[in-house]
């Protein structure tokens, strides 16, 4: 930037003064006295640094005040470039610095009270670059190459990349101030030299990265994803497990889905592995595993059907009959069918002529002696329920 110095100025007057070289007339006898007016040059500056500047000093008339102060924005301390001249005046800044790049406030004071005026100063500088990774930057074959350019300056820098040689490699994505390129699996051609450009009014600055391929020769293969489980079957409340695997090069990446639906809302996947929690008759599908690499995708499926016990239920729950009459009850059971049902009586054995059939239970001529508690259960191959009726007869 070299070394060149900003003048700022700040000048005063009293409204209603007259000559401004005449001396100050006593408190007693001056008319119009009032805190100083001040007017602080230029208003706004930009300023790059490659040449000095200076600015007259006016001054409109008037008294000058009991003192002048500088003060920069937000009452931040002065830069130690900066220096304000015997008089206070005059504020130097010499070797101008981002850092003192801001607002400047000029204050008067007075026995008649305080005023200020302020300037804003735009410093502009030549842009610095930052690149992550750092140089030397180490891939192996088939991984992602993925460099990102970062600058400041003033005005904004614009950023770019390129490669030594005028090869084009990847693809690069530019945004105000930041830069990146990507190569989404590494070959071993793809090592060399990559530059960071920015640039803007003030200047042009590059940085290198080192890219180095590592891993010899090695091509890229496809996938291929295979899941340790078989087929399975579950019971309402299990928890499931699906291991998937997958080769390929580079490293594949596994996501799981499942055929037609969403996955259950209480999975979990951990390198690979899907985990389902208390699973129900929703969960029953076809789940399926796939493996993406830069070379390719391949998937693996397992089915998985989650079985119920029966759930059992009497109708009616109670039942009143004249002597004569018939006793009907039904047992309904809800699970994974087939689903068996056998009657009892609870403390005594079926009327001789009772029959059950396909969960129910006819009585014919009632009795006084049939009235009491029933029971049925259904049970399939996940377990059984039970349900009870109580049945009254009354005489005729």
């Amino acid at each position: 930037m070299g070394v060149h110095t900003a003048l700022i100025l700040c000048s005063f007057f009293l409204a209603g003064s007259g000559d401004p070289l005449a001396p100050p007339q006593s408190a007693g006898t001056q008319t119009g006295e009032q805190a100083p007016v001040l007017t602080v040059e230029p208003r706004s500056s930009a300023w790059s640094g490659r040449a000095p500047r200076q600015l007259p000093l006016q001054r409109p008339g008037g008294t000058a005040p009991a003192s002048l102060e500088w003060k920069k924005n937000n009452n931040q301390a002065l830069l130690d470039n900066v220096k304000i001249g015997p008089d206070g005046s005059v504020l130097t800044i010499a070797s101008a610095r981002p850092g003192n790049h801001g607002t400047y406030r000029c204050v008067g004071t007075n026995a008649h009270g305080k005023s200020q005026s302020s300037a804003s100063l735009t410093v502009h500088y030549s842009p610095k670059v930052q690149a992550t990774p750092k140089s030397p930057a180490r891939v192996r074959i088939g991984e992602t190459i993925n460099l990102e350019c970062h600058a400041t300056g003033r005005p904004r820098p614009t950023v770019t990349w390129h490669r030594e040689g005028g090869a084009k490699t990847g693809t690069s994505s530019s945004t105000e101030a930041k830069a990146t390129v990507q190569v989404p699996a590494a070959r071993s051609e793809d090592a060399g030299v990559y530059v960071c450009k920015a640039e803007n009014s003030e200047g042009t600055v590059e940085l290198k990265v080192q890219v180095t391929v590592e891993g010899g020769t090695q091509a890229p293969t496809p996938p291929r994803a295979s899941i340790l489980q078989a087929d399975m079957v579950k019971v309402e409340g299990d928890s499931v497990t699906l291991q998937c695997q997958a080769t390929g090069y580079p490293t594949p990446t596994i996501a799981w889905s499942k055929l037609r639906a969403p996955l259950p809302w209480q999975h979990k996947v951990t390198d690979g592995t899907l985990f389902l929690q208390n699973v129900g008759r929703q969960d029953s599908g076809q789940y399926i595993c796939n493996a993406t690499n830069a070379a390719g995708f391949d998937e693996a499926t397992v089915q998985v059907e989650v079985e119920t016990p029966p759930y059992a239920t009497c109708i009616p729950e109670q039942v009143r009959v004249q002597a004569g009459e018939a006793i009907r009850l039904q047992c309904l059971a809800h699970g994974t069918p087939p689903v068996r049902f056998q009657w009892t009586r609870v403390g005594g054995n079926l009327p001789p002529r009772a029959q059950s059939t396909d969960g129910l239970l006819l009585i014919s001529q009632a009795r006084p002696a049939h009235a009491g508690t029933y029971k049925c259960v259904a049970s399939n191959k996940w377990g059984s329920s039970q349900a009870l009726a109580k049945v009254t007869v009354r005489s005729a």
